[in-house]
């Protein structure tokens, strides 16, 4: 058996627990929204169209912000097609996805899902093929009162009051080639600020995400985030960071993928602050990590899209529909832990994609709805993410990665919420338990609250997954073996694990103001 110690100070507060950090993505994209959200004549449809047994699993995901409605979707995309009477919107062939799309589902469509979802929109706007003029249309269109020929338009269209949408997403991947309207950091950096300037005059209120680089290894990565910086120095509230990860043959990488985020948001929140610091602003800017996920991108690019690109022109076309495994899950809860670890610089992040693209919920057309491996690490932080996250200090064995150098076997962050720590923890080694050993600084640890695993099922393997045959092979479990003993805890974590402890101490109520404090 490994071992490790994580020792939890709760006066080093890292920031408080922000909602948005759990927001996931919604593009017009494969089967995401027809036949994932929206299928009319399935059983469970109601008088919109949308699956309510989607929309339950939805909510059971505790999603909280959707970027909508891509992507690189949204950089062909004319948003005047996708409102007014649906029997008068017209089809469009859909270039990025090469697919045809029907505007069937469109703004008003989309709201008022995600309003029955409890979901904050984040909308994108066309800085491909469009700019400031239609970006500035489509906000008056969503968020100007009455009085104008676009206000109007909006309220003759059914919406009476405004949608009121706050975060707009300027563009999407503009630095890479496969985007539609690629463009230089200077050409979109440039684009992008008028376009943000024009928009806050129209609705000060709104909050402006502008396109960071696509990944890491992106050649312009770091130029590209500073000359984007520059242009709009004073009007982005947000830049984007975009992070796919997979398993390519090294699984003790993949499974350290965590530190490869961590260390990518770090060097872009340095960014930020020397492009700020340099321009004498005293602004904040935070990184929107707004797609985020395991992707198995190698297969996409060599099996599935030149067929795809190749072929004919479908509607809603299966793309990228991945079956994740218990690997894949305990990646995902890792990716978590990197953003909760960061969200002193990480304003707001979004699981790509919500449903049936790479995504932790399937469905069938007129069959079930089901929950993939995924999407219970998710849901369960999303549940009990509350507080603010601390300092989790971690001594531990340690194995060797080719991707990041040695890394420990354990990984973990902790939050507190009055008297309650909760813990999320990762065993990294494949073939041995994790002892792990638990402190808080200044207060003995008094119960148990709750406490889940997700690894190997007893009757499978590291590969197992959730299938429509099988949707629960792979559900959280009672992790057991955690004890209480000394004002401490110890917990054993089984290999290749995702887990969550939720501990209660002696100390009552706890918050900020009187951790440390000795005569509180």
């Amino acid at each position: 058996m490994a071992h490790a110690r994580v020792t939890v100070t709760p006066s080093d507060i890292i920031a408080p627990v922000s909602p948005r950090l759990f927001g996931s993505f919604v593009e017009h994209m494969g089967r995401a929204v027809y036949t994932g959200i929206y299928e009319p004549g399935h059983p469970t449809a109601n008088e919109q169209g949308f699956r309510s047994d989607v929309l339950d699993l939805v909510k059971e995901l505790g999603a909280t912000v959707i970027r909508y409605p891509g992507g690189n979707f949204v950089s062909g995309f004319r948003w005047e097609d996708s409102v007014g009477p649906v029997s008068e919107r017209p089809t469009r062939l859909e270039v990025a996805w090469h697919s045809v799309e029907s505007n069937e589902v469109g703004l008003h469509e989309f709201a008022d899902w995600a309003e029955k979802a409890g979901v904050e929109v984040m909308n994108a706007v066309n800085l491909g093929t469009r700019g400031i003029e239609d970006a500035a249309a489509l906000l008056e269109y969503s968020n100007h009162p009455a009085g104008t020929a676009l206000a109007e338009q909006r309220r003759g269209n059914g919406r009476d009051e405004p949608f009121g949408i706050t975060l707009w997403c300027l563009g999407n991947e503009m630095d890479g080639p496969w985007q539609i309207g690629h463009k230089t950091a200077d050409e979109y950096g440039r684009l992008a600020a008028e376009t943000g300037r024009v928009m806050k005059w129209i609705d000060p209120s709104i909050e402006l995400v502008a396109a960071g680089s696509s990944n890491a290894d992106m050649p312009t990565f770091g130029t590209w985030e500073k000359t984007v910086l520059e242009h709009g120095i004073d009007v982005f509230d947000h830049i984007s960071l975009h992070a796919y990860y997979e398993e390519n043959g090294d699984l003790e990488s993949f499974l350290a993928s965590g530190v490869g985020l961590d260390r990518y948001i770090r060097t872009v929140a340095d960014i930020i602050r020397e492009t700020l610091e340099a321009h004498g602003s005293e602004r904040t800017v935070g990184i929107s990590v707004d797609e985020w996920n395991v992707w198995n991108q190698t297969r996409f690019n060599e099996v599935d899209k030149p067929p795809l690109f190749a072929g004919e022109w479908n509607q809603h076309p299966r793309i990228i529909e991945d079956e994740y495994t218990v690997t894949d899950a305990v990646v995902v809860g890792s990716l978590l832990m990197s953003l909760l670890r960061n969200s002193d610089v990480v304003s707001m992040a979004n699981l790509a994609q919500l449903v049936n693209v790479i995504a932790p919920i399937r469905s069938e057309p007129n069959g079930p709805a089901w929950r993939q491996t995924t999407f219970h690490p998710f849901a369960l932080t999303a549940r009990f993410a509350a507080g603010d996250v601390v300092s989790a200090r971690v001594y531990s064995d340690r194995q060797h990665t080719s991707s990041y150098g040695d890394v420990s076997l354990l990984d973990a962050v902790a939050m507190t919420d009055g008297d309650e720590l909760t813990l999320l923890l990762v065993n990294r080694s494949t073939t041995e338990p994790l002892e792990v050993a638990i402190d808080i600084e200044g207060a003995p640890i008094a119960s148990v609250l709750y406490e889940r695993t997700l690894g190997v099922p007893a009757n499978g393997d590291r590969h197992t997954s959730n299938t429509q045959a099988d949707p629960d092979a792979v559900l959280p479990l009672d992790l057991g073996i955690v004890t209480v003993d000394d004002g401490g805890a110890q917990a054993v974590l089984p290999p290749l694990s995702w887990s969550i402890v939720r501990l209660a101490t002696l100390r009552p109520s706890l918050t900020a103001s009187t951790w440390g404090n000795d005569n509180a």
